[in-house]
């Protein structure tokens, strides 16, 4: 049973949420305040965690950055405002996904439910070697761990399954609506800002020098591929 913890100001939204994703099988604890929803991320070790934006006292950003600091768990902001700015600063902050408010509860029962399968999944495909070596960038897809540099890369669910997805078919260009279906299943357009922001951490994880990536490239007009130039 997939453990979430939810971190919501508004009680209403907070029950309710918290009722829906019982129903939908989901074990649920829920903190009013960033505070003590960093305190339950420590007590009750959620599988996945569903954060408001815009939280009281520490903002929903600042508990984005801290869990992220130490721990990989997904996290799936919800904001009442489908403002591309607010969207974007919380995506580049860590988070794996967002839904916009209100909330349906089928819908993010299903991004729940695809952000945990990012978790144990390694979009490798038949005959793709088990330990790949790019230079400095070493990625282990039986042990579903990347060091650069000789160091651990400590990467999110959807950060790995990016790097996984890319390096699988080095040198092809994916689209990021073809990215979009690989590893977050969005099925519809828009959504470009969760493809970008993501390779922008992951880029910042592996290494890549500012305007002149090694390993991931952007291009222009189209997507992203992997592999040198």
């Amino acid at each position: 049973m997939p453990r979430v913890l939810i971190i919501e100001d508004d009680r209403a939204v907070r029950d309710g949420v918290r009722l829906a994703l019982r129903r939908q099988g989901h074990e649920v604890a829920a903190a009013a305040t960033g505070e003590d929803g960093l305190e339950q991320l420590r007590s009750f070790r959620p599988d996945a965690v569903v954060l408001d934006l815009m939280l009281p006292g520490m903002s929903g950003l600042e508990v984005c950055r801290r869990i992220r600091a130490h721990d990989q768990v997904p996290i799936i902001m919800a904001t009442a405002r489908g403002d591309d700015t607010d969207i974007v600063v919380g995506l580049e902050s860590g988070a794996d996904d967002y839904v916009v408010k209100p909330v349906r509860a089928r819908v993010l029962d299903a991004r729940i439910r695809a952000v945990l399968r990012r978790v144990g999944t390694t979009a490798d495909d038949q005959g793709t070697p088990r330990t790949e070596h790019h230079g400095d960038l070493v990625i282990d897809r039986a042990g579903l761990t990347v060091t650069h540099q000789g160091r651990p890369v400590a990467l999110g669910p959807s950060e790995l399954r990016l790097l996984l997805t890319l390096s699988a078919s080095a040198g092809q260009v994916f689209s990021r609506q073809q990215l979009l279906e690989a590893v977050w299943e969005h099925n519809y357009h828009g959504d470009a800002r969760l493809v970008d922001a993501c390779v922008k951490r992951l880029r910042s994880k592996i290494g890549e020098p500012p305007g002149s990536p090694r390993y991931v490239h952007t291009v222009r007009g189209f997507g992203y591929r992997f592999g040198p130039r």
